[in-house]
């Protein structure tokens, strides 16, 4: 089958560096449009969602980030039938221009200030925009590497696509960073903000340019010359025999597992850091994305494993030590970056009690006097226990508040010891929450370095795109893209900054059984077949 995936292997150093750089390299470009609109969520919140809650706006502008994942199994269907019936290459070249143009949409899109409701009404129909070409681009670039690759190399090969994903989510942290060490403060909040979604034009053309480089899959290729494409690929994906059951195990086991996890060191992390913990913002970033970029390596290794011992093995490995290493690790990370935070809630909890004490994140206005209690304090990311009592009371530590007006409330926390305002962690601190940082992206990349290998070895060529993006993405999407709004709802409504993450540990925890249950080794299987 003209020498791509069989013995017959015909060795092309420079085409294969072509294939990877350019694919990897869209990737990266892609992900990062998507990605920088979650970077920016509090700020996109302001702009979008105005309320006088910063955690409302926070909790609808994750509302549309979840949106856009929403729409990415739509996408993959839409994408994964023009993949199967037209070719590899021009699929993923047309996703790449939806996203990038959606993309500068976001930055071009005038606030709620300036035309009311139709701004967030635009940003969403961009989003859903920006989840429909997603769906499309991973399936796409992972297959089109693939089915170049080498035997025995498969896993090394896809291993860059893995790191490009994360290598969108360093870019967009850093042209943040840089953005606004440029424009200033001032202009970085009135509108410099827009400036990174609008570079997304100048990394489409950069991309389109390397993209229209490549030549079409030999895999695909000789399937067209042969004509034994799908006819109807959507349809036989559901059709072929075994293939429901693959897309299944592939759904829960593998995109909803791997997602969680890399979601929770991306955002997770730096909303806990941020929020929870009020590390400053510029240092937050740069401790996520610092660490992203060294974990990166660890995509790229794990898939060169996945070469050697099978591509099952470092995945169920990773799955576990996620499950008895993520709440310890994100609590070794509190007391290190906010200490003084961390010593006034365990030396002087707050405790607030009331009729009716139920905190609404999505609410403008708490409907109970308790419920306002709650709103105080989950604006500062205080966290509190609640009680129930007759009237509405608060007590921190041994000190019962009396003045329950915001200054009254305010000048009891700081008796009690708990800090204000932004904390920049010394040196010392700061290296080891990069440690803790770097060893849960470590984990993360044992988890999703082999992923592209495996899927592409474990569905059938003639519908293998549609059969890869669907239940990728709607296990991406669906698991993945909800944590950050389910998580940090979760976090709103207990007043605690962890229970978050035991969203991350049932969802890993299904995977890994999912995994031990049914999923087989991929790695000696064929391509052509």
């Amino acid at each position: 089958m003209n020498g791509a995936v069989g013995s017959d292997y015909v060795m092309d150093v420079k085409r294969d560096r072509l294939v990877i750089t350019a694919s990897a390299l869209g990737t990266v470009f892609e992900w990062y449009d998507f990605y920088i609109y979650g970077v920016l969520a509090p700020i996109i919140g302001r702009t979008f969602f105005p309320t006088d809650n910063p955690t409302v706006e926070l909790l609808y502008t994750l509302a549309g980030f979840a949106i856009g994942f929403a729409f990415r199994p739509i996408g993959a269907a839409l994408f994964g039938y023009l993949g199967d019936r037209l070719g590899r290459k021009y699929t993923f070249l047309a996703t790449i221009i939806l996203m990038g143009v959606a993309t500068a949409g976001v930055g071009l899109t005038p606030s709620a200030a300036s035309i009311g409701i139709a701004a967030p009404i635009i940003l969403i129909v961009l989003r859903i925009a920006q989840g429909l070409a997603l769906g499309g681009e991973y399936g796409g670039a992972a297959i089109y590497v693939a089915e170049h690759a080498p035997p025995g190399r498969r896993g090394f090969y896809t291993s860059f696509i893995q790191a490009g994903v994360i290598g969108g989510f360093i870019l967009s942290l850093i042209v943040v960073v840089g953005t606004q060490a440029i424009v200033g403060p001032d202009i970085w909040a009135d509108w410099g903000w827009r400036l990174p979604f609008i570079f997304s034009l100048a990394l489409l053309g950069i991309s389109l340019w390397m993209r229209l480089m490549l030549r079409e899959s030999p895999v695909f290729t000789a399937m067209k010359k042969a004509g034994a494409q799908s006819k109807n690929p959507i349809k036989e994906a559901f059709t072929y025999p075994g293939n429901r059951k693959r897309m299944l195990v592939a759904m829960i086991g593998i995109a909803a597992g791997f997602t969680v996890i890399a979601y929770t060191v991306m955002f997770q992390a730096l909303y806990f850091l941020q929020n929870g913990l009020h590390v400053s913002p510029g240092i937050a970033q740069l401790l996520v994305g610092g660490s992203a970029f060294a974990g990166m390596a660890a995509f790229v290794y794990f898939g060169h494993l996945s070469d050697r011992v099978g591509r099952k093995k470092p995945i169920v490995i990773g799955y576990a030590l996620v499950l008895l290493l993520l709440m310890p690790l994100y609590q070794f990370m509190g007391a290190t970056a906010n200490p003084a935070l961390v010593e006034a809630g365990a030396r002087s909890p707050v405790v607030v009690r009331g009729p009716d004490c139920v905190f609404d994140p999505f609410a403008k206005v708490q409907p109970t006097a308790c419920g306002k209690l709650l709103d105080h304090f989950s604006k500062r990311g205080i966290p509190y226990d609640k009680q129930a009592a007759p009237a509405p009371a608060v007590q921190i530590g041994d000190l019962v508040v009396t003045d329950l007006s915001t200054d009254g409330l305010d000048t009891a926390l700081k008796a009690g010891g708990y800090p204000s305002g932004a904390v920049t962690p010394d040196w010392p601190r700061a290296m080891m929450l990069f440690g803790a940082l770097l060893l849960l992206w470590t984990l993360s990349g044992a988890t999703y370095g082999p992923v592209a290998a495996l899927l592409s070895e474990y569905f059938p060529a003639r519908i293998r795109y549609s059969s890869l993006s669907i239940p990728y993405h709607i296990g991406t999407g669906y698991f993945g893209g909800f944590l950050p709004l389910v998580s940090q709802y979760i976090v709103a409504r207990t007043g605690d900054p962890y229970a978050g993450l035991w969203y991350t540990l049932a969802v890993v925890a299904l995977a890994l059984i999912t995994c031990l249950v049914a999923l087989p080794e991929t790695k000696d299987r064929p391509l052509d077949a």
